[in-house]
């Protein structure tokens, strides 16, 4: 059977977001249908309508989401209806080279759902990142499935789902960041933010959030900032130096992706220090750095997909934090909106209006 329910669909290249019916079907072996309590609007959203993730139009938008699993399909045995559940797009397999190395952060084979879900004339919809969660029902791979403590509303549970995960994730789990560590966070959006918190969360002694936007700057210092840096009005590099005794910062990570960014993170960090790339640059942009400089200044350059997370074991533990009140998921909520209104949250998101809009169903 197949369920009618309400979705908001990305038609083609820059085309207006609308709110179509579409056909979730039930569950089949391995997969989940999932009642959608709320999803927050991501910049990876705003990726697929611009046509800069592919082509596979229409959409169906949405994949930082929270819900209740309302039916699992065959052989499935870790999820029953009433589960509360953070959606995730890292289903790791189990199998391939990088999991049976003990390494499941880095799955080459992660999971979806094998069935399509349609608009009412058949049209096979693709959903953001295997999940498609700007909807009131949605179909996932069970292992896209997490289990968290239901007291969390699901507004702040979902956004685990991608950004605030990305930028924990990209301090404490590819940064390494731990006690009495200094970091930079270039870009001051939700994920920069995030990375800011999850350097407060791992004990570092110095937090620089770095950003263009005053406003964006105060919202860090919520988060966990220390020192702030205008790169409007200062030498990104140089203030990062002042702020650390002349060394540069141990971790730095650049929220924002260009690669003029990347080299201001680069040379910001101490000997020896590293480089964290979260934010996504577009499939264009080249960088260029002397040879000699990469040699000369030892340490490390590393990318952060997803925080280099693993949903099952990091999910549960922020929830817990969370609750325990060491962790102000809620702050990272600016409003929640309807499904018809995820349009002007594109805008809003653009203009740096907000940190998160989550739609709420």
């Amino acid at each position: 059977m197949a369920h009618a329910v309400k979705g908001v669909v990305a038609a083609g290249r820059g085309a207006r977001v609308s709110v179509e019916t579409i056909l979730v079907p039930d569950p089949g072996p391995g997969e989940a249908l999932v009642a959608v309590r709320a999803c927050g609007v991501c910049h990876t959203d705003l990726h697929y309508r611009e046509g800069g993730i592919n082509d596979e139009f229409p959409f169906l938008l949405g994949h930082e989401a929270a819900g209740v699993v309302e039916a699992v399909g065959d052989g499935v045995t870790d999820l029953e209806p009433g589960d509360f559940v953070i959606l995730n797009w890292r289903a790791v397999c189990g199998s391939c080279r990088s999991c049976l190395r003990g390494r499941p952060q880095y799955c080459f084979n992660t999971h979806n759902a094998a069935q399509p879900m349609t608009l009412e004339d058949g049209t096979p919809l693709s959903p953001a990142l295997g999940i498609g969660a700007f909807a009131e029902k949605t179909l996932v791979h069970s292992g896209q499935c997490t289990k968290v403590n239901p007291k969390a509303p699901a507004e702040v549970a979902g956004l685990l789902g991608c950004g605030v995960m990305a930028g924990i994730g990209a301090a404490i789990n590819t940064g390494g960041v731990t006690r009495g560590d200094s970091v930079a966070v270039l870009g001051c959006g939700g994920v920069g933010d995030a990375a800011i918190a999850g350097a407060r969360l791992a004990g570092a002694r110095t937090i620089i959030a770095v950003d263009l936007d005053d406003t964006k700057l105060e919202w860090a210092r919520r988060f966990g900032a220390t020192h702030t840096v205008n790169a409007r009005e200062q030498d990104v590099v140089e203030a990062i130096r002042e702020l650390t005794e002349g060394n540069g910062a141990d971790v730095v990570i650049d929220a924002v992706g260009r690669p003029e960014t990347f080299q201001q993170a680069f040379y910001a960090r101490d000997h020896a220090g590293l480089a964290v790339l979260v934010g996504v640059p577009t499939p264009d942009m080249v960088l260029e750095l002397p040879l000699i400089d990469v040699f000369s200044r030892g340490g490390a350059v590393k990318s952060s997909w997803y925080g280099d997370c693993l949903p099952s074991r990091d999910f549960p533990m922020l929830i817990d934090l969370y609750l325990q009140g060491r962790l102000d998921l809620g702050a990272f909520v600016s409003e929640t909106i309807g499904l018809g209104d995820v349009e002007k949250a594109f805008e809003d998101m653009h203009h740096g209006r907000v940190l998160r809009s989550v739609v709420v169903l």
